[in-house]
């Protein structure tokens, strides 16, 4: 055999050998991941995205000495409401423990320890069974609210007072199929700045017979009330 041939038998050995070094090294067996080796990665021109998780999913993360909070309302009769505070979902359709009417959970206020979570029939429940709810809500309590179907049908002037004095604006004119999310405390002195509210309107409803479903989250400070 010429030296020429034999040379050539080596490079196509040595190419191969090369070759099964590099499958073995940066490609796994199930053919599912390839990994670059550092020399050339830094030439794929791929930036690493580091992705931030938020505690309820928020759009942004809370401060330190924050708790964060989300409340969604019902959507029409369909789809029941849901309440998140520090990224533990308290009440939502797939845990079962939301109802028709106002859905509260109270949470202390300085620990973020869940205190208790009931819903109210707004429709045809009996009205008693909240207005004791509301008087025993102990202080430093946050309350947080969810409307689902109709919150408003059994609404009365004590009712709506007692919302007030959590830092409700719309307790007085919450109505018949109203949307409504809302985070107060006790005998809060100002108006809290965590609520939204949709009037039941046939000309605006986004849904046949209810306006459409509120989403409201946030950043609430530890002791603020």
């Amino acid at each position: 055999m010429r030296v020429s041939g034999v040379l050539r038998l080596l490079a196509l050995i040595f190419a191969l050998v090369t070759t099964w070094i590099f499958i073995r090294s940066y490609v796994s067996l199930d053919m599912k991941t390839i990994r670059l080796p550092r020399w050339l990665a830094g030439f794929s021109g791929a930036k690493k995205i580091r992705v931030v998780k938020t505690k309820c999913g928020l759009s942004k993360p809370c401060p330190n000495n924050f708790f964060a909070f989300k409340i969604s309302s019902g959507a029409a009769n369909v789809v029941g409401p849901t309440v998140c505070f520090e990224d533990l979902v308290i009440m939502s359709p797939v845990k079962n423990n939301v109802g028709r009417g106002l859905n509260i959970a109270l949470v202390n206020g300085t620990t973020g320890m869940v205190l208790t979570q009931k819903y109210f029939d707004m429709y045809s429940g009996d009205i008693k069974l909240l207005v004791k709810f509301l008087k025993e809500i102990p202080e430093g309590a946050l309350v947080l609210v969810a409307s689902y179907d109709d919150p408003g049908t059994k609404m009365n002037d004590e009712t709506r007072k007692l919302l007030s004095s959590l830092g409700s604006s719309y307790a007085k004119q919450l109505g018949f199929r109203d949307s409504w999310v809302f985070l107060g405390a006790k005998n809060l002195k100002d108006k809290s700045p965590f609520e939204q509210f949709l009037k039941n309107n046939p000309g605006t409803n986004k849904y046949d017979g209810w306006p459409e479903l509120l989403e409201l989250e946030g950043c609430v400070p530890r002791k603020v009330f």
